[in-house]
């Protein structure tokens, strides 16, 4: 058959989608055995292989006739870095999946701190959800950021501290923290239950 010609057996990899910083590691993880028919070359496995780099979202591999396997990648992009009581700091996704330790979080990336050793996703995802629904105005304003659970989000904006809750109704917590806001002397604003909102 000519899928088993000698002319087509595997020559080359060409990695795309990801910074050339990466193309190294990812060649490495992916193994490709080199002078194998392109026919026979199992993408999976090599696909596999590359997905374990946890700072990799996404891989396809392809064959491109005749003599290259090409590798499409996407990085994970990182929304916010979480400290644990370890004091170690992991990024982590939109997915709320921590996926790598890091010295210092990324430029302009948020950090927050959290009880849980590891945290859930799901109260990573609640940490998300309220950065996500701030307007960037108040967004930038936002520190101290604290995850005691998926069901309490605290963190100060401002002078003022915030008890956000749960992932839950994130527009209307705005709204309401926003008003609230507006109120002289307010120390501590807690819309967690944003239909009876306290302030103190």
């Amino acid at each position: 058959m000519v899928e088993f010609s000698p002319v087509l057996v595997t020559h080359s990899v060409r990695v795309e989608g990801v910074p050339v910083g990466e193309v190294s590691t990812i060649v490495g993880r992916a193994a490709v055995p080199m002078g194998t028919p392109l026919a026979k070359v199992d993408t999976l496995a090599i696909a596999r292989r590359v997905i374990a780099t946890r700072t990799l979202a996404e891989v396809t591999v392809s064959r491109s006739w005749p003599s290259t396997i090409v590798i499409s990648a996407r990085l994970r992009v990182p929304v916010l870095a979480v400290k644990d009581p370890q004091g170690q700091v992991q990024v982590v996704d939109s997915q709320g999946d921590a996926y790598a330790i890091v010295s210092a979080p990324p430029k302009g990336v948020p950090l927050i701190s959290t009880v849980e050793s590891p945290p859930s996703k799901e109260s990573l995802r609640a940490a998300i959800s309220v950065l996500q629904a701030l307007p960037s105005g108040q967004r930038s304003a936002v520190t101290d950021v604290a995850v005691l659970g998926a069901n309490m989000v605290t963190f100060k904006l401002g002078a003022v501290s915030v008890m956000w809750g749960g992932a839950s109704e994130p527009e209307l917590k705005v709204k309401v923290m926003t008003d609230l806001l507006r109120q002289k002397g307010v120390g501590t604003i807690d819309v967690s239950a944003p239909h009876t909102p306290a302030t103190r």
